[in-house]
């Protein structure tokens, strides 16, 4: 790793970026990468994100959330599990630009009447097509010119606000995810973008400079962030409506 104490954010592409490149290998990545979030708790920051923007909004008794690049979607069960005890009627959309990743969310939901599963371009998302569209490990697939890009498509697809769950770029994390890949799967994609994903994550000031992105394009808008347990990160922005909160730094 040359860029050993990971100060700036990896350029390296993933092997899931490249969408002409799949098939089977691609569906075993989605249920071995699985394994990984539940070690890692991927599902929090995402269901941490998700209550701040639910409460300042009101707590409003339905909520349509998508979930944009969800791959197989596994950490939403954590949202289904806080809607079912909050009494929320939940109507969760999950999407993906890739065929696999449709077909393995399509099959671990399967049954479940809360749950769709369409193929969607993050770019192509109509405007205010959920209350809160959601993006868990998403962000960092996109280099530095375009995560503010990535960012204010989200924007435009939601009517309440935005929550992404991404990774801390950090040397224990990078180490920790490293080995995990390795006892955890033999697939080339896991063992390949599992740590470079680490690499290509984020870091407070990479947050700082989203915010003053953000208030460029988006004056209206207010973003946060927080720190969260096992090298992650919550970040959210609600709509004018909803109170500003504070952000963590980490």
């Amino acid at each position: 790793m040359a860029n050993l104490q990971l100060r700036w954010r990896a350029k390296q592409p993933e092997l899931m970026d490249d969408c002409n490149d799949g098939g089977a290998p691609l569906r075993q990545a989605l249920q071995h990468l699985g394994r990984l979030n539940r070690l890692f708790a991927a599902a929090g920051p995402i269901l941490y994100g998700v209550k701040q923007v639910w409460k300042e909004a009101g707590r409003p008794r339905e909520l349509a959330i998508l979930d944009i690049g969800c791959g197989a979607g596994d950490v939403n069960r954590a949202l289904l599990r806080w809607a079912k005890q909050e009494g929320i009627k939940l109507e969760l959309t999950l999407a993906d630009i890739t065929a696999e990743a449709c077909a393995e969310a399509r099959e671990q939901f399967q049954g479940d009447p809360r749950v769709k599963v369409e193929q969607l371009d993050l770019f192509q998302l109509p405007a205010g097509t959920a209350d809160i569209v959601v993006a868990s490990q998403v962000l960092h697939h996109f280099g530095e010119g375009d995560v503010a890009k990535a960012f204010g498509a989200m924007l435009q697809g939601a009517r309440l606000g935005v929550v992404v769950g991404d990774i801390h770029r950090h040397p224990i994390a990078w180490a920790a995810v490293w080995l995990a890949a390795r006892l955890v799967s033999r697939n080339r994609y896991i063992r390949h973008d599992g740590p470079l994903s680490v690499a290509k994550g984020f870091r407070a000031a990479d947050w700082r400079r989203m915010q003053v992105s953000l208030r460029r394009s988006h004056p209206e808008m207010h973003l946060a962030y927080a720190w969260r347990p096992l090298f992650r990160y919550a970040c959210w922005a609600k709509r004018p409506q909803a109170a500003e909160g504070g952000n963590g730094d980490a």
